[in-house]
């Protein structure tokens, strides 16, 4: 503590003890310290002088600034055993304090002086009794009041205590042994060691004691002129800068550090000095990494609502929309052209069995509803309406009840996971027989509005699908087939229409369904087509009759051309085998 605590002031010895606590001048303030007091209170001390004890020890914490922040105080005594009277955690005010100090006891036994030293090292100024941790730094004290010679050794386990960060003060009385107050005290002894004659006279240590711990707080006269912090020192102070500071030379004032200036920070960009040090700045429309040097290009559509309907792309500062191909950019700058090349009647057959889990059937409602934000859903464009297929088959809506795509798409979040088993043969019988009917909301046959069937699948069929597979493309429907993980791709290619390339389309999970969106929009939205508002006319009339004839005509020509060129090369493999022969 030499150097945490000011040289002894003026001691009062002529004054009685209550006074001489009553120091004038600059107000005192003690720092925060952990303090403990080793009181002997064996059968040598007579009653008359343990409360002389009791007085001195009172009168000494009216000296000191005692609270949680400040000194803490604890309080043990000992003979021939030891007894905490209070740990240092126990009391925060001088009040509780002296009453505990009033209210103790003596021991009156033998007198185990190292055995005190032990415990106050082991127990007392533990952090679990209210010790500070070590590395706070905090002074721990230790002042052992004893009046005789002990019964046991002091000398090594006051060693280990000083080499702890214990500082001991020994003060003996009357009778105490003075080799035995030099092998417990820490140096230099002389300023460690107190001898006085009596109990009466021991208020001569507690006026040097205090003497050390006060330290005149020259920094609360407001005279120091310090920027930022004042630092009290024994007789003096000197001025202290915040963090990221440093103290000009004039000892007083502070001036920030510029970090950046030490050209070691790296930073790719800028570099900014801040009270903690050098940090990196990256320009306008880049990001800091996180290695917290080097910045990157800002990908403003993973950090914007973009609103675009199918890919944003970043472009420094800005952003824009792309459609897919065959689609164009409506005015806007978000939302691509529908479907509206042609009218469609399209019924969606979901599979909806207890392989397919009501998470992947979410995410397949999902799937259906991104079909239908590319179709021109109107009454007289596109139609929509969609079975569920299990063990049974279940119609959520038929061709004719939505007009819109907007309630389509709410119709299809709103179905409900049928699970069980996998019928889709039944299901495709159900589509052929009902879903296209025009009872159903399908356009008559006469108005040559295609129909178009998709149907969902993610596993076997559990019934024959073959014959209504058939009867679907026999009736004019164009099928497609869409199989997720352990879907048959033979029984895809059997339910969808030739060639298969273009109808059958495959995922190997749920969550990479969207990459089959392009693929269907493609095949689904006719080429060419009866654009919209335009009026169907009956195949009946002149015009459409030529017009069939015109593409019967040249279907029939594309046929032969493919014949003859498949003949040739039957002959030329009949050549070549005649050869080998």
């Amino acid at each position: 503590m030499r150097g945490l605590l000011c040289w002894p002031v003026l001691l009062l010895l002529l004054q009685p003890w209550e006074t001489q606590l009553q120091l004038t001048g600059p107000r005192c303030h003690t720092g925060p310290l952990d303090l403990v007091f080793v009181i002997d209170s064996s059968r040598s001390v007579r009653p008359f002088e343990f409360e002389t004890m009791r007085q001195f020890l009172m009168g000494l914490l009216r000296g000191l600034n005692v609270g949680p922040n400040a000194t803490r105080v604890g309080v043990i005594q000992y003979s021939s055993q030891v007894q905490s009277v209070f740990p240092l955690r126990a009391f925060s005010r001088r009040e509780d304090m002296e009453r505990a100090i009033r209210d103790l006891v003596p021991l009156a036994q033998g007198t185990m002086t190292g055995l005190a030293i032990q415990y106050a090292m082991n127990v007392a100024f533990s952090v679990a009794e209210g010790a500070r941790p070590p590395e706070e730094r905090v002074p721990r004290v230790a002042v052992i009041v004893t009046d005789g010679r002990p019964q046991d050794r002091v000398a090594e386990v006051a060693a280990q205590a000083r080499a702890r960060g214990i500082e001991i003060y020994a003060v003996g009385v009357q009778r105490a042994d003075v080799g035995s107050l030099r092998a417990m005290a820490s140096p230099p002894l002389d300023e460690h060691v107190f001898l006085v004659e009596s109990f009466d006279l021991i208020q001569e240590f507690g006026l040097q004691f205090q003497s050390r711990l006060c330290a005149i707080d020259l920094c609360a006269e407001g005279t120091h002129g310090c920027e930022h912090h004042c630092v009290n020192s024994p007789g003096s102070y000197f001025c202290h800068c915040q963090v990221g500071f440093v103290l000009q030379q004039d000892q007083r004032s502070c001036r920030a550090i510029d970090y950046c200036s030490f050209g070691n920070h790296s930073c790719q960009h800028e570099c900014v000095s801040t009270p903690g040090g050098p940090r990196c700045h990256c320009r306008e429309g880049h990001d800091l990494q996180p290695d917290g040097r080097s910045c990157q290009v800002r990908d403003l559509c993973n950090g914007v609502d973009h609103g675009c309907e199918f890919q944003c792309v970043s472009e420094g500062l800005s952003y824009r929309c792309l459609c897919p191909e065959g689609r164009q950019l409506q005015a806007d700058g978000k939302s691509c052209n529908r479907c509206r090349e042609g009218h469609v009647d399209l019924v969606l057959l979901v599979d909806g069995s207890k392989s397919v889990r009501p998470q992947n059937f979410e995410l397949v409602k999902r799937f259906v509803n991104q079909i239908v934000d590319f179709l021109d859903v109107s009454p007289e464009g596109t139609r929509v309406g969609l079975v569920q297929f299990s063990s049974r088959v279940r119609t959520e809506f038929p061709l004719g009840r939505y007009g819109t795509a907007a309630e389509v798409k709410q119709a299809v979040l709103a179905v409900e996971y049928m699970e069980r088993g996998t019928m889709t043969g039944l299901a495709l019988r159900h589509m052929v027989e009902h879903s296209f009917s025009e009872a159903q909301g399908a356009r008559p046959r006469a108005l040559n509005v295609p129909r178009v069937g998709l149907v969902f699948t993610d596993g076997r069929s559990q019934d024959d699908i073959s014959v209504w597979a058939a009867r679907a493309k026999e009736e004019g429907i164009v099928m497609y087939a869409v199989g997720v993980g352990k879907a048959v791709e033979a029984e895809l290619r059997e339910i969808a229409s030739e060639p298969a390339e273009l109808h059958v389309s495959y995922a190997p999970d749920f969550g990479t369904m969207t990459h089959l969106l392009e693929n269907l929009r493609s095949s689904i939205c006719p080429e060419e087509g009866i654009s919209a508002g335009t009026e169907l006319r009956s195949p009946c009339e002149c015009e459409s009759l030529v017009e069939f004839q015109g593409r019967t005509l040249g279907a029939l020509e594309s046929l032969t051309l493919n014949l003859a060129q498949l003949t040739a090369r039957l002959e030329d493999l009949e050549n070549q085998l005649a050869n080998q022969k």
